[in-house]
């Protein structure tokens, strides 16, 4: 069987490469998708095949992706976190330098001198003091979101001699086994904003996070505190950000994400999105996001999907696989399992599970299965889609 996969945008040919030719069809106008390979296309509001079996974005946040409407098809839709963890720590550490040491001003004020030796001299001497900075080294740093990137950027900040502190009501064991022990968990985002000299947000873009940092936020941090953002601009609420910078309650904001209300702003440094923007985050995302595909498609394994839940299931061989992905409401495997002993089939295997109000199950069979048992379990109430591996 050969799978089709649309790609919306330029995919790393790293990535493209775990898709080999002889089963894969992957171009840019491929007619029937299987499944969309996208970065930063926009699918909302776009006709979406029904041929679509899996969405993946070749990156964390899938805001521009109509997730919602896709889990009501059945569809998951895959992400890759941590692919790009590493560059978008190293963006976030090079904010917290720009911001303590002034450097995106003293860079634009040393561009501007003119004159010969002796006169830059001396208007350097008298200009510096403008853009003093301070030391990072017993500062608070404070992480909003422990996840890949938040995780990597607190471990830097403690070997730079900060003290860190990590806020996150759902961090993950995965996650906690790679946090420091020397970042202090906080229960509290208003006593974390209250303690840190620097701020830094790593959280993705929901409706729970728009606008996380709003007016009560920022008047619970210090006066001299600096933001970071480089997570997703509306997470901060850009009308209170400038009210508080207006009104001396923070330092400075860093952030990656340019707008007109904050281009050539006093005290803020805007930057063209570069978080993930280097070849190894490209390569890394690409690569993850293509397996993830090729594991769906060919097994019905889901890893790193934000709508399903996880699900992986040993293949054997000579066994058929149903993957179904249905309402999470009671008696669902029941029905299925009848189903399956009804058509005369032994269940050799089984796995199901939930998130929130989706389920997903992997059945495997002695036996072909009959197009007929396929159709039968589509009719079930609830169920949102099935297909036989």
């Amino acid at each position: 069987m050969t799978f089709r996969i649309r790609t919306l945008n330029a995919i790393s040919p790293v990535g493209l490469s775990r898709l080999p030719g002889d089963r894969y069809q992957v171009s840019h106008d491929v007619s029937d998708p299987d499944a969309l390979l996208v970065r930063s296309a926009k699918l909302h509001g776009e006709p979406i095949p029904a041929s679509v079996l899996a969405v993946a974005r070749a990156g964390a946040g899938t805001n521009n992706i109509p997730v919602d409407e896709l889990s009501k098809r059945g569809i998951p839709v895959f992400n890759t976190p941590g692919a790009n963890a590493n560059a978008v720590k190293e963006l976030v550490v090079a904010g917290i330098f720009l911001a303590a040491r002034n450097i995106v001003d003293a860079a634009a004020f040393a561009h501007r001198l003119e004159g010969d030796h002796a006169t830059m001299d001396k208007l350097v001497e008298a200009g510096k003091k403008a853009y003093v900075g301070f030391e990072l080294p017993g500062r608070t740093l404070g992480v909003i979101g422990l996840g890949a990137i938040g995780v990597e950027v607190a471990n830097v900040a403690v070997s730079l001699g900060m003290r860190v502190l990590g806020y996150d009501p759902a961090i993950t064991v995965e996650h906690a086994w790679a946090l420091s022990s020397s970042v202090e968990h906080v229960t509290s985002l208003e006593q974390m904003l209250k303690r840190s000299d620097i701020i830094t947000v790593h959280v993705p873009l929901v409706d729970g996070t728009r606008g996380l940092i709003g007016a009560e936020q920022f008047k619970a941090m210090k006066k001299s505190a600096v933001l970071l953002n480089f997570a997703r601009g509306a997470i901060v609420d850009e009308t209170a950000l400038i009210a508080a910078l207006e009104n001396n309650q923070l330092r400075g904001y860093v952030c990656d994400f340019p707008t007109p209300l904050l281009n050539k702003r006093p005290h803020v440094v805007t930057l063209p999105h570069l978080g993930a923007s280097t070849k190894e985050a490209e390569d890394n995302c690409a690569v993850m996001a293509a397996d993830e595909l090729k594991a769906y498609l060919e097994d019905g394994t889901i890893r790193n999907s934000v709508n399903f839940p996880n699900a992986q299931l040993p293949r054997a061989e000579g066994r058929r696989r149903l993957a179904i992905a249905n309402a999470n409401v009671p008696n669902m495997v029941g029905q299925i399992s009848t189903m399956v002993g009804e058509a005369g089939l032994n269940i050799a295997d089984l796995v199901n599970s939930s998130r929130g109000e989706l389920a997903y199950t992997l059945v495997d069979v002695d036996g072909d299965v009959p197009a007929a048992l396929v159709d039968r379990i589509r009719a079930v109430p609830g169920v949102l889609h099935a297909r036989v591996l």
